[in-house]
């Protein structure tokens, strides 16, 4: 209970920090259309832009994540969390202090390059401080209470969105994502998981000279470098671990089901059934509120009745219901309804963290953790490829046939995938296997 309590300063930047990322969502599909395509309920650059976008932040985070991760691991989760929670504050700026077509495109260019440091990194870097700070039997529940923290931010920014202005919701982000990084540097404590003479942070909070009374010297562009060493990482973790490829194909099925929804449904529903800000804001306040009833009481019970390898399908074989009555959506109702498949579809992301971490000593999370999320980026990259042309085709009056769906229809293909080869999976015993580093 302790180590939990220690926990709360990262649950508050967390929720903090998803208030304002949610909050400015269900005004982007609108403002895009409003400077994009303005005066229609449909538009097929906006979802190409959107794709694009999607795939660009994604080949960014490929690379960026792991490499954060891995750096995270020498010199402290606090430290390199710093550095996307920043990063996000400057779209929010832009878009806030002033609303026109170049300030949107400014935002949209600002966003696309910050989402690359910041989208994955900031998940990966909480998620490894929890695994600093909990025990191997406690990690699942701390996972799902870390994802329930962000579903109340969700239900909170989205709530929040209903009430705002668009041009008010974006300054009130801004301030928020500010107050997230001033609560985290003041008040979270540094976690570094292997504090030896080969690991001191990169900025050292009393940092006031270059020997040893004043304080650690910023490290050299050669200790830097080991930490660039990610891509061969990844490849050394999924290879040493069955366990943990299999959680890892699984991820990028999920992450390549999930990215598509989120970069396609709102187009879908504003052409079908022309929803507008209120009714995305709506989707997602119930969205959020499953989300969190799900991980603070349903997740820790069916925790100790039922093997997480067994959640995880369930959560994977939901996510296919939900997709595919999507596609079909025959009255306003229906994506209201399918909101409550939420209470298994959000347990899928935690268990797949805690598979991973359970596979990895404790100075190695900050790497396994930006691993998972460096493959979830490369299905940000693969999903528009794949979708975007779908969706907007079947939306559009050139449709071979008439099933504006279709292309939802088709992101369902990757859930199945994903389910399939979640039900190969069997978590191994811990075996942690401590690396032996020599000092020449």
């Amino acid at each position: 209970m302790e180590k939990m309590m220690s926990l709360n300063h990262l649950f508050v930047t967390t929720f903090i920090g998803s208030l304002s990322m949610f909050m400015v969502i269900p005004s982007i599909v609108d403002i895009t259309m409003e400077f994009v395509c303005p005066h229609q309920d449909h538009c097929s650059i906006a979802i190409y832009l959107s794709g694009l976008q999607q795939a660009i932040v994604g080949l960014g985070a490929l690379v960026i994540t792991p490499v954060i991760g891995n750096l995270s691991d020498r010199y402290g989760r606090k430290t390199m969390l710093t550095i996307p929670l920043t990063f996000s504050i400057i779209p929010l700026a832009i878009m806030g202090y002033r609303r026109t077509t170049n300030f949107f495109y400014a935002f949209y260019i600002m966003k696309t390059l910050t989402d690359m440091v910041s989208e994955g990194t900031t998940v990966s870097l909480a998620l490894a401080y929890v695994a600093d700070k909990t025990s191997e039997d406690q990690r699942i529940s701390a996972f799902g209470i870390l994802s329930g923290v962000r579903s109340v931010g969700y239900v909170c920014g989205t709530f929040s969105a209903r009430l705002l202005s668009t041009a008010t919701v974006f300054q009130v982000a801004a301030f928020m994502s500010v107050l997230a990084v001033v609560h985290m540097r003041i008040f979270l404590k540094e976690s570094i998981p292997d504090q030896n003479e080969l690991t001191q942070p990169i900025l050292d909070e009393n940092l006031s000279g270059g020997d040893d009374e004043n304080g650690p010297e910023l490290p050299t562009i050669t200790q830097l470098s080991i930490g660039m060493s990610s891509i061969r990482d990844v490849i050394s973790l999924i290879t040493s671990s069955t366990t943990f490829s299999q959680a890892a194909r699984v991820s990028f099925f999920n992450s390549l089901a999930e990215k598509g929804m989120q970069a396609s449904l709102a187009y879908f529903l504003k052409a079908r059934f022309h929803f507008d800000k209120n009714q995305f804001a709506d989707l997602m306040i119930i969205d959020g509120i499953a989300g969190a009833i799900s991980l603070f009481l349903l997740m820790p019970a069916l925790a100790l009745a039922i093997r997480q390898e067994r959640l995880l399908s369930i959560g994977l074989w939901a996510s296919i219901i939900n997709i595919l009555l999507n596609s079909i959506a025959w009255s306003v109702w229906v994506p209201y309804a399918l909101r409550a498949l939420t209470i298994f579809t959000i347990l899928v992301s935690p268990i797949i963290f805690n598979i991973a971490s359970s596979q990895v000593g404790p100075s190695e999370q900050g790497k396994a953790q930006g691993c998972i999320s460096g493959i979830n980026s490369l299905a940000n990259i693969v999903s528009p490829l794949l979708f975007s042309p779908l969706i907007a085709l079947f939306l559009s009056k050139d449709a071979p046939f008439d099933f504006p769906g279709f292309g939802i229809l088709c992101i369902g293909l990757a859930s199945l995938i994903g389910f399939a080869l979640s039900l190969m999976i069997r978590v191994d015993p811990f075996i942690c296997i401590q690396k032996i580093k020599n000092l020449v």
